[in-house]
């Protein structure tokens, strides 16, 4: 499987921007998928945005919409998440991860096979 670790996480006042990064150990295939998914203590793991590796196809969740922007750089071998206009209700822990097949916000984390170790963001009001 595919190693993945994120960069970039932070603390930042409602308002603020935020980037994050994830690098993955090998370069993707092109029917790959990569999601970042976040989570909150007693909040289930939620899908923020994906990224389909061919073509660059992206879905966003609702919540973040119009706010964070994910892109990727294959021969860098990294998919960052732009986050704008933050708000206290986006803290949590930031996970990247990586699976072959359909892209989607509306897929489960549970389908993902690779994850990264998790990065925090705190936005405080």
């Amino acid at each position: 499987q595919v190693q993945l670790v994120e960069s970039g996480g932070g603390s930042v006042q409602a308002g603020g921007s935020l980037r994050l990064s994830c690098v993955a150990s090998e370069s993707r295939s092109m029917n790959s998928c990569m999601a970042w998914f976040r989570q909150s203590p007693g909040k289930e793991r939620e899908a923020v945005a994906t990224i389909y590796a061919n073509g660059g196809h992206t879905t966003y969740a609702d919540s973040v919409k119009d706010r964070f922007t994910i892109s990727q750089d294959n021969a860098k071998r990294t998919v960052d998440l732009q986050m704008n206009s933050l708000k206290p209700e986006d803290t949590a822990i930031y996970y990247c991860a990586a699976d072959v097949g359909f892209c989607s916000v509306l897929i489960s984390w549970t389908q993902y096979k690779s994850w990264g170790q998790g990065t925090q963001v705190t936005v405080s009001s």
